[in-house]
């Protein structure tokens, strides 16, 4: 085939088969390099970003909360942004580790932050909806919802969308935090919405993906039933939703026909999945609690690659350029090679890493149970 010398020859290829593949590459690649705004990365939750960190890498900077952080940061404009179980939402350089800010509310947090512009979102284990300055840590609004919030928030336009263990979706003002409206399912929602145009997606406890209208809050179309409840935020590529369920199985569904593409399950032993996947470079990656990650592809759910880790991680896992990260229960901060899952570099501390790691601006910034944030860079 010839080298294409414009994006109209570009175009006219993907007519026939190309095209279809660029678009899955190019939006399973969203967050930019200097960002990691929301903690799956992007709108779209795919865990993914282009980056691609040194091959050497070293502790640049340290700091330590007052208490655990089970939360992953996001990262905005040179801004670290973290959140811990006491309650204290703390703004730290990029750069330095520094902190910018401090604010300290009476619940603890277990969702973390999403930023979007000068506005910081962030749910508590009491139901309170807090919007923040996020260049200054002046309270702008708040919100009570009906339950726990165990994930974070979404943006698009001028809404602010929230999910609640109460069973509800709750799209709020950006200004204001004013309740515009509600979408209701039937059991609890652990997961963070995850957007593409103007439809949001859910996973639900009642064993359903969601599809709602972000302007109305109403159902796009009928739950699609997806055989046992998830906590996992789905993550989007082109037409394409994956989410794993609690009972063994990773599911891709075809959200704009409303249809299952394809089902993976664990033929050899039955697999248990809590955490999010991460689509990127043609593969969706997720990690088990029978301590199995797992490489699937993305067009057809079988499996490329198989890592197994000493010790479960509860830690959605992240890809990054040519690399996927992984952040285990046993303490190690795993660096696999995305094209045939082999370990590339690990990094061990005394403790757990209970949350994803962020990467942005050749950085990678990750929390421990200690309420200890590292910074990781090329020395």
């Amino acid at each position: 085939m010839p080298i294409a010398k414009s994006f109209t020859d570009l175009y006219l290829w993907g007519r026939a088969a190309i095209f279809p593949l660029f678009l899955a590459i190019v939006w399973s690649n969203v967050a930019t390099a200097a960002d990691w705004p929301l903690p799956r990365g992007d709108a779209q939750s795919t865990g993914a970003t282009s980056t691609q960190l040194s091959d050497s890498l070293a502790v640049k900077w340290e700091f330590t909360a007052a208490e655990p952080v089970e939360a992953t940061p996001v990262v905005a404009a040179g801004r670290v942004y973290i959140a811990d179980v006491a309650g204290n939402l703390y703004a730290l350089s990029a750069d330095e580790g520094k902190e910018f800010w401090k604010m300290k509310t009476e619940i603890g947090f277990i969702g973390g932050p999403a930023v979007d512009g000068d506005l910081l979102v962030i749910g508590d284990l009491d139901g309170k909806v807090y919007g923040v300055n996020a260049l200054t840590g002046e309270l702008i609004w708040t919100h009570d919802a009906g339950g726990e919030i165990s994930s974070s928030a979404s943006f698009i336009s001028d809404r602010v969308l929230i999910a609640s263990q109460d069973g509800n979706l709750y799209g709020l003002s950006r200004k204001d935090g004013t309740r515009l409206w509600t979408y209701e399912t039937s059991d609890q929602i652990r997961c963070s919405p995850s957007i593409a145009g103007e439809k949001t997606f859910l996973g639900g406890c009642d064993g359903n993906l969601h599809t709602v209208s972000v302007v109305d809050g109403k159902s796009s179309s009928a739950p699609l039933p997806l055989g046992g409840p998830t906590g996992s935020t789905p993550a989007i590529a082109d037409q394409l939703a994956f989410l794993p369920i609690m009972d063994g199985a990773v599911i891709a569904m075809n959200w704009k026909e409303n249809r299952e593409v394809w089902r993976y399950v664990d033929e050899e032993r039955a697999q248990e999945y809590k955490s999010s996947p991460a689509v990127g470079g043609g593969l969706v990656i997720v990690a088990s609690q029978g301590r199995q990650v797992d490489a699937l592809d993305i067009a057809t759910g079988k499996r490329k690659w198989r890592y197994t880790l000493r010790r479960r991680a509860d830690a959605s896992p992240v890809i990054a350029g040519n690399d996927v990260w992984l952040a285990a229960t046993d303490g190690r901060l795993i660096r696999l090679s995305l094209a045939d899952g082999t370990e590339k570099w690990n990094y061990e501390i005394r403790g757990q890493f209970t949350a994803s790691p962020a990467i942005a601006d050749d950085k990678l910034f990750i929390a421990d149970s200690r309420g200890v944030v590292r910074c990781f860079a090329a020395p």
